[in-house]
């Protein structure tokens, strides 16, 4: 009988001994996998600024010998770590702005404690954020600072820049945010105020639990975990694979607890009445209109965001009142964008030819 036409019949004792030796690496690698604890991550040197309560106000050490003159503030949002932006050396965004030399803050959120349900969304906006751009003032020694905003943290910038319109924002970066919160399908249909009693929520928990949040992002995705672990382990006898999935699965199930008024305001005004987009958002009684922002603004997003669609996020640029803006569309998911591979070779590079000519 003869062979099948293609099959080289030489090769397949090779072939076979390089299935059995994977194999057995995959064997000796998942020992390994649960028998360590992962690479460090979010290890750039920093120094803590400023913490209260929920709040943590971080500056990195600088990197560059010559440093912008206009600081960067960083807005994480609220239910992720900061360390997203700081994984490992070379592959850090933190690292990349501070050797490309921006002067880097961030604020970094952890768990409100039970006794600070009571956070509402005017003491992110009108206390923390404007509390942290002026202790970057004063320890930078500039009246300018440029703001970056990440998902929920773009939203509370934007509510900020709206409200503080007349300064000191001089930029504003915004990474997948978004605005039209009907298009946030998932998470529309799970806070529909004909079945979701927010209040009777927040009334009997108090701040929101982290198991909550997790579970509705991955019922966006129902499927990943499963098919992100069968990768895994057919990938576990690669190094750079093994350490990738664990950082970003340590971070993506770091998931922080929302403050209980915070989250109701987040539900009524936003997910039920759509304020944002409809430029009737106020905050502690204050107007937020987003086209009062007249700074300069970059926004980015991206093709495959399953948590900020494209369709949420693509109002933003036409709604800011700012002559120079710009919305950038770049492959990749609502992680990818910023942290990996895809964010080395794409979004950092574009940020810093845009930032670097206005931070002077």
């Amino acid at each position: 009988m003869n062979a099948p036409a293609g099959l080289d019949l030489a090769s397949i004792p090779e072939r076979i001994q390089s299935e059995v030796q994977r194999a057995i690496q995959r064997s000796i690698k998942g020992v390994e996998y649960f028998s360590s604890s992962g690479p460090t991550l979010g290890s750039t040197a920093k120094d803590i600024l400023h913490a209260r309560g929920t709040m943590n106000l971080y500056h990195y050490r600088p990197l560059a010998d010559e440093v912008y003159r206009v600081p960067v503030l960083i807005v994480m949002a609220t239910t992720n770590r900061g360390y997203i932006l700081d994984m490992v050396p070379g592959q850090s965004f933190i690292e990349f702005l501070l050797k490309r030399g921006y002067d880097v803050y961030m604020i970094d959120w952890t768990a409100p404690r039970p006794e600070e349900r009571s956070l509402r969304m005017e003491d992110y906006v009108l206390d923390f954020i404007p509390d942290c751009i002026r202790r970057v003032q004063q320890d930078s020694g500039e009246q300018d600072v440029s703001v970056i905003g990440y998902c929920f943290g773009g939203v509370l910038s934007l509510l900020y820049g709206s409200i503080f319109n007349d300064g000191p924002m001089k930029n504003l970066i915004c990474f997948t945010t978004p605005i039209d919160f009907r298009e946030m399908k998932l998470f529309s249909n799970f806070s529909d105020r004909r079945y979701f009693d927010v209040d009777g929520l927040i009334d009997s928990v108090g701040n929101v639990p982290p198991e909550m949040i997790l579970s509705s992002f991955e019922m966006l995705r129902p499927a990943s975990r499963m098919a992100s672990q069968i990768q895994l382990w057919e990938n576990i006898w690669n190094d750079e694979y093994v350490k990738s999935y664990r950082m970003f699965d340590r971070w993506a199930t770091d998931t922080l607890p929302l403050a209980g008024e915070y989250f109701r305001s987040i539900t009524k005004d936003l997910m039920w009445d759509n304020k944002l987009f409809n430029d009737t958002m106020t905050v502690g009684g204050r107007k937020a209109d987003i086209a009062d922002i007249k700074v300069p603004i970059l926004h980015a997003v991206a093709e495959h965001d399953h948590i900020v669609p494209y369709e949420a996020a693509k109002h933003l640029i036409a709604k800011v009142g700012s002559q120079d803006k710009e919305e950038v569309v770049l492959k990749g998911g609502h992680v990818s964008l910023v942290a990996g591979a895809n964010a080395i070779k794409r979004l950092w590079p574009k940020l810093d030819s845009w930032l670097g000519g206005r931070s002077t």
